[in-house]
This record gives C-alpha cells, structure tokens and sequence, in this order.
C-alpha cells in the first residue's frame, strides 16, 4: 500500500459544473459523508449510481479494491439518474458526474469512450 493510500480523501475537495447543476446540494454532501465514512483502506475511485425507485432516491455506492458496496434509499420529490465518480489524485478530491457512450461513428470498433462535463 502507498503511504497516500492511506489519507485518501483527507484533502480540498472540488466539483464539476455539471455535478453543481445537475445533483442537489443535499445529495452533494450526502454522497461526500459516503465517502468519509469508509473504512480504511480506501479505493481511490469511488463509484455512485444514482436512479429512481418509486418515490425515492437511490444510490448504490462501488469501489473495487477493496471490493465495497453499500446501497442506499434516500426520500425525495425528484429523483434523478447519474453515474458519479469522486476521485483523489494525491492532490485533491473531485466529484464529477459520467456518461458513457458510444458514437455511431465507432459503433462496430468497440471503442468506448468517457465524457466529463
């Protein structure tokens, strides 16, 4: 284990304007206390899958090394659907919402690409 594996998440945090625009504040800071609350070691990428069930909210919340899952139900009015990574670089810590697609052009070629915005 590297030594900066061990204060993972332990710096100045940031988010996307996409994730400032698109996720409520409330499960802004819900998703961050996710984060805090994992045991240590900790994965540098953690992973949220946001979408509806029924009425409610739900996060599922991934890392792979170490394997971790946790899902969550959260009331809400309006829930919504998103792929969320947070990241720490060493540096600093970044919330950003994904999507994963694939252009028409590349169809065939199994290419997959990332889109941040």
């Amino acid at each position: 284990m590297r030594k900066e594996e061990t204060n993972l998440f332990d710096n100045n945090r940031y988010l996307t304007c996409r994730v400032d625009s698109t996720i409520p504040l409330e499960l802004q800071l819900f998703l961050w206390e996710c984060v805090d609350q994992l045991p240590e070691p900790r994965d540098y990428l953690q992973v949220f899958e946001l979408s509806p069930s029924g009425s409610m909210q739900s996060v599922i919340h991934n890392s792979e090394e170490p394997a971790y899952k946790m899902e969550y139900l959260i009331p809400t009015e309006n829930p919504i659907v998103e792929k969320v990574f947070i990241i720490d670089d060493g540096d600093h810590t970044t919330m950003l919402v994904v999507n994963f697609f694939m252009p028409p052009l590349f169809k065939d070629k199994y290419f997959f690409f990332i889109l941040l915005r």
